[in-house]
Parts: C-alpha cells; structure tokens; sequence
C-alpha cells in the first residue's frame, strides 16, 4: 500500500496536536510548534499524541473527498451497521446521507474518493498510522513507567480495535472463513512509498487484534485511573476484547473479558429515557466528552437521529422496524424508545427512534456526547458466552439479572438450548435466541446490527410490513446467505491502483474472476 494516497502523512499531521487532559476538556487544537519526533521523546508528548489520535473518534471532514456529514467516526460506522440490518429503518432519504447503505448503494461506489469503501478504509488505517507510531517509542520514551504503560496501552488497545472493525467491514465473517483474505496487516510506522502488503486472512488480523489486546489489558491492568473519558482503561480495554473475542467463537476469553469490564464502577442502571448523550453516564464505559469549543451540530450521530432538532433527524427519519417493535412486552421501560407516528408524506408509517436526543436542542454543541460502548452489552454478552460454555443456568440467571433493569417480572428460565433460525426472523423459541433478541433491542443504533447477523451466520429478511421502504427491500441482493459479500464492502480504488498485491472484493453477492476472498488469488502467493 502506498500511504502517500492513503494515509497522507495522517499519522504525522495527527501527533502535532497539543492537549490539555483535565476532565473538562480534551483540547486537541492543532499546532505547528512541535514535531511528531519529538513529541514522541517523553510522556508528556505521547498524551499530546494519544489525544490527538482521540479526535478522530468524533472529528468529521478527515477521511472522505466529500459527504463528510456521514463520517464521524466510530457512531458513524455504527449507524451504518445499523442500517444495513433488518432492525432499523430509514424511512426517507432525505439530504442523503446514510441513504446508500441502507439501500446497499455503496459498493460500486468505490473508485470514489467521497464514498464510504474511501471513508472506512481511510478511517480505520490513520487510526493504525497514528498509533503505530506511538509504539514504535514504547521502549524510548521518557517518564513515569506508569505513564508508559498507559500510553501504550490505550495504543495497543486503539490497534487491536481497528483491526477488529476493518475485519467486520472488509472481510466475511471470522467463523466459516477463518482462511479467507481479509486485510493487510502493518503494524509498523508508514511513510510515504511505503510498500504495500498483501491482504492477510481472517485468522491471521483476528491473532495480531487479540495479542494487541492482551498485551494492551496487560499494561493496563494495573489499574491507572482514566485520564481523560474518552481514553481507554482496563475495564474499557476487556470490553473490546470481549467483542473481538466473541466475534471469533473464543467464548470463554469472552465471557472472562466481559466480567472485567464490569466489575469497575460503572454499573447497570434503570435510566433508558435520558436520549443517550453522556458519556459520563452510570452505565457508560466508554464515550467521548464532547465541550462547546469541540462540538458540532450536522455532523454528528445525535443531528441524523433526532427529529427535535430537525434537519437531518427530521428529513430521514431512523425507526425501529415493526418486527423488532412488536417484540418488545408493553411493561419493557425501552419501549419508550419508539414512537408509532404517520410521517410527513402522509404515507409512510415508522416507529420513530426517541432513544438518541440532544441535551439541549436549542444549543446543540454542548451536552451532547458520543457513547461507543456500555455496560448492558457486556452483560448480553456474558449471557450468551455462558450458555454456548455449556452453562444454561447460570446464562438464564444473568438474563434474568439484567432484565430487572428493563422488566418487571421478567423470567426466561423456562428457555432452553442455542438453536436459531435460517433467518432471523425464524423464531426457534431457544435461550440463545431470546438473549440475542434482548441484545437486538437493547443496542439498537449502538452496535451496527450487520455486524452480530454475520457473526451469527443467520440470514435476515426486509419486508415492507416491517416498515422498509420499496428502495430498502432490495430483493435482488442475497440477505438470506450468509455467505453473502452483500455485506462486505468492496476495497477503494485508489488502495487497489497504489497496491499491485491487493485483491479486491466482489461487487456483488458472490465471488466472480478475481473478485474474491480466496487465498489463491493473492499475488504474493
């Protein structure tokens, strides 16, 4: 890969950021007055770094040529797995924005600059420049060892996450495909003409993700307080590798992980109706505090989910589908996260999202923070981890715990077994079904829904009772397969010109030439 037209330098643009790490604010106001060389000489910098890496978690602008208002980072990419599932439905196009991947008008699409193959790739390979040059000093760097540590953890664990979400995106699922193409692994500092590498496969990115997390859990499993909210800490750092490890199969490094992340401070809570904006939320282990001098109306999540603050919100209107909606008991405190109402046209109906408002609509840049990962999740996920271990009791017990949270008298004991359906409205009455509808429900617009179908090896069906709109149907693409590359974004152009090792991903459902994901067709073979 040549990161000349991929990374632009980001890397070295991202460490000259200077940064104030007290509570209040996360100041990552550009700078010219030091260089990234020597901001990487001592710990003081290498915070100056780490926050600068930070702000892309929310800067929009930085990854794409145009359609910015859709690219911000980690909510962003949320939505879109959102939408590319059966649970969320947008009901207009309105200015556009997150249009196309609902409707699975993106792929052909990759030879743009301004599309999102350009807008994820780019995104998720700065994040890797950026810290693959903060650890590169992790044995030169100058300062506490505690301070180290810290650092290099956050790094670690930022690496471990890109590689994580450039699988999900990029490539098939993990389970089935192990061997199959996934994407180039650096894992050292790039410049300019540096030479591009092969994509590797799925198990060899899932091994450097989880080594990176292991290591980053051990540099920060001494407990260092958060610097700053948005940073990672321990709790924080099992989170992702309860994700990355559930993603793989590797149930009981996920289920250890999970009971980590919760045992801090943070803990569940009965609150479901406060719009989903603060970071500092009981139930929050992860978000980025957003101040006035930081924020920003349109682009953001928050502006393409509340209808309150009209514009995007208002014009595209995201709802639950009816499916979903109807599954939900009339006693579940979430069901006031969706409202039946007859949109604008007069035509289209939608349970209209109320989950994720704005604190204050009237000043939308204060107040309102991104949320990337709570506590519910970890508990869903130690559920099932503990039923797929074999452990049917205790996996109601943790269900039936949570749900004291959400509904009163909630009991699934009478559940039993891990059968799903062919699809995911093929209902199988089983323990695991019920735990991944909870986490249907419970993570709507947090998680990216395509993201557990495909890990879950299900198929999924749209249909206009459950609220999709004609264009959203797309009955000519294979949903029901979980074989699909319906799901799996093609590569951008410009990596394919710059890098004569890259093979490119199908533009449609199936693999075709030397289009694909077989290890055959990797040059450097």
């Amino acid at each position: 890969m040549t990161m000349k037209k991929i990374f632009l330098l980001a890397a070295i643009a991202t460490l000259a950021f200077t940064t104030s790490c007290d509570k209040e604010a996360l100041n990552t106001t550009p700078t010219t007055a030091v260089s990234g060389d020597f901001m990487l000489e001592n710990t003081e910098g290498g915070l100056m770094a780490l926050n600068g890496t930070y702000r892309f978690f929310w800067q929009w602008g930085s990854t794409t040529t145009s359609n910015y208002h859709q690219s911000f980072g980690p909510q962003s990419y949320a939505l879109m797995g959102d939408l590319m599932g059966e649970d969320m439905v947008q009901a207009a196009s309105g200015n556009g924005w997150f249009w196309y991947d609902y409707t699975y008008n993106v792929k052909s699409r990759y030879t743009s600059g301004g599309w999102r193959s350009y807008d994820c790739w780019n995104y998720y390979y700065k994040l890797i420049a950026n810290v693959n040059y903060i650890i590169a000093a992790e044995e030169t760097m100058i300062g506490s060892e505690a301070d180290v540590k810290y650092i290099m953890g956050n790094a670690y664990a930022l690496r471990a996450y890109a590689y994580h979400y450039l699988a999900m995106t990029f490539a098939r699922s993990y389970i089935g495909h192990e061997d199959r193409l996934c994407v180039p692994l650096f894992t050292e500092p790039t410049v300019a003409g540096t030479e591009g590498k092969p994509r590797s496969t799925n198990r060899e990115v899932y091994a450097q993700a989880m080594a990176d997390i292991n290591h980053a859990c051990e540099l920060l499993s001494q407990g260092q307080a958060q610097k700053h909210i948005t940073h990672i800490d321990r709790f924080v750092a099992n989170g992702i590798k309860a994700r990355i490890a559930l993603t793989m199969g590797d149930y009981q490094t996920a289920y250890d992980a999970a009971k980590i992340a919760i045992s801090g401070s943070k803990k569940l809570t009965k609150v479901v109706n406060a719009g989903y904006n603060n970071a500092s939320a009981t139930d929050v282990l992860w978000g980025a505090e957003i101040i006035t001098a930081q924020g920003t109306t349109n682009p953001q999540f928050l502006a393409h989910m509340d209808i309150a603050f009209g514009g995007y919100g208002k014009a595209s209107r995201k709802c639950c589908s009816a499916w979903l909606y109807n599954k939900i008991s009339d006693t579940d405190a979430r069901k006031v996260w969706w409202n039946y109402e007859t949109l604008e046209d007069g035509k289209t109906k939608g349970y209209q999202q109320y989950k994720f408002l704005f604190a204050d609509v009237s000043d939308p840049t204060t107040g309102a923070d991104h949320i990337f990962m709570r506590v519910p999740e970890m508990y869903l996920t130690i559920a099932e981890c503990a039923l797929r271990l074999g452990r049917e009791s205790e996996a109601q017990n943790v269900l039936n715990e949570f749900m004291t949270y959400r509904q009163p008298g909630y009991n699934c004991s009478s559940k039993t077994g891990t059968a799903l359906g062919t699809l995911t409205t093929n209902e199988t009455g089983s323990l695991l079904e019920e735990i991944i509808l909870q986490r249907r429900i419970e993570l709507w617009g947090e998680y990216g829904r395509i993201y557990d179908i495909k890990r879950l090896r299900q198929g999924f069906e749209r249909t206009s009772s459950m609220g999709h709109p004609t264009a959203g149907l797309r009955q000519d693409l294979h949903f029901s397969d979980p074989e699909t590359f319906d799901w799996v974004l093609t590569i951008p152009s410009a990596e394919i010109d710059a890098n004569p090792l890259m093979v490119q991903n199908p533009l449609g459902s199936a693999a075709e030439g030397n289009y694909g994901d077989d290890p055959s067709l990797n040059p450097a073979q």
